[in-house]
């Protein structure tokens, strides 16, 4: 099969975020065989985030007039952003079509499963004609599931965590647990401090917010009690992987860093992207209500609630935090659920071949 031009905008809201995403599919697509333009408002986090580029992908700057280009056979607006009408135009012009994909934001709600593929004729303006069609990533068979490369497990499995630290310079302590770090800014890191610090800890502070909030708490010696810490350069989204992969417990936030510590089958916590009038709170309960399912146990659930509510500022904090080895025994649990549902790339390439679609 002759590959397709996928054409995907994007729009940047939480810089590392939506880029973040973005880029993960662009590049999955890619080393499946397509040919991506992503056409993105803000890419100067790739030149640290994906340093080597991808064959098969290029990447295009999104300004007021952007170039006069043939649309691809497939384009993504990633996260409902708002094609230029001149595109959407050439896009109507264009002999057949192409497929119009509105990727939504991920979400464990329970509309995501009716909403999924949902076709939304276009009947006025420059894409009079055209279909739209809305994609929505997700948690269940009923959706489209999660970015996941084909061959992330197995590269999961012969990961070395020691090695991969002491290429980074850190030497890391027998009996000593590791804890990732990233976060927005208003995390209530003090908590998190005092019950680390109780035990021998390694935290590893991501760039950004996540460092600058370690540095505020711990100074310059970055200890608290029986905790150490390490400021991490900025990492390529592989390494990010390798972080997670490293670690006992990953503090995540955002919708990326969200999916791949689900990837990584250890416990995390979500921060969640702030939104008004509480919409991620619900967002957040529906997830947890989700994933906690799985939960062989009660009081671990409710503590693990806790514990993720207060991390968001919806709650006191919660003293005891859950246990370690139920916490490990969920996430490798959840982690195989997902597994059994197809990847998110997969879904998409075989709903863009599916002639019930066009």
């Amino acid at each position: 099969m002759t590959a397709r031009l996928w054409d995907l905008y994007c729009r940047v809201v939480d810089n590392w975020g939506d880029v973040g995403v973005c880029w993960r599919l662009a590049a999955d697509l890619a080393a499946r065989g397509e040919s991506v333009r992503l056409r993105i408002d803000d890419a100067s986090a790739l030149a640290w985030m994906a340093p080597h580029g991808m064959p098969g992908v290029g990447v295009l700057p999104w300004t007021a007039a952007p170039p006069d280009l043939e649309p691809g056979d497939v384009v993504i607006e990633m996260f409902g952003c708002r094609l230029p009408d001149a595109f959407v135009a050439r896009m109507a012009a264009r002999t057949p079509p192409p497929r119009w994909i509105n990727l939504e934001y991920l979400s464990a709600e329970d509309y995501v499963e009716r909403s999924h593929r949902l076709r939304s004729p276009q009947t006025t303006g420059p894409g009079a004609g055209l279909v739209k069609w809305f994609y929505y990533p997700g948690f269940t068979p009923a959706t489209g599931g999660l970015i996941r490369e084909p061959d992330l497990m197995q590269r999961r499995a012969a990961f070395d965590a020691r090695t991969w630290l002491r290429s980074l310079g850190i030497e890391p302590d027998d009996g000593e647990q590791r804890i990732s770090l990233f976060c927005y800014p208003g995390a209530p890191l003090e908590r998190l401090l005092d019950a680390a610090a109780r035990t021998p800890t390694l935290l590893l502070a991501t760039t950004g917010a996540a460092a600058d909030l370690v540095r505020s708490h711990l100074g310059s010696d970055l200890r608290c009690g029986r905790l150490r810490a390490v400021v991490l350069p900025a990492l390529s989204q592989t390494d990010y992987d390798r972080l997670l992969w490293a670690c006992d417990l990953n503090f995540v936030r955002g919708e990326d860093s969200f999916v791949r510590a689900q990837w990584a089958g250890v416990p995390f916590v979500w921060q969640i992207y702030p939104q008004a009038d509480d919409v991620h709170a619900r967002k957040l309960h529906a997830f947890l209500d989700r994933h906690l399912a799985l939960a062989d146990d009660a009081a671990f659930a409710a503590r693990l609630r806790a514990l993720w509510s207060a991390w968001n500022g919806l709650a006191p904090a919660h003293e005891a935090w859950p246990e370690r080895g139920r916490w490990s025994a969920l996430a490798r649990d959840w982690r195989e659920t997902l597994l059994r549902q197809a990847d998110l790339t997969t879904q998409l390439i075989a709903f863009v071949d599916d002639s019930r679609y066009n």
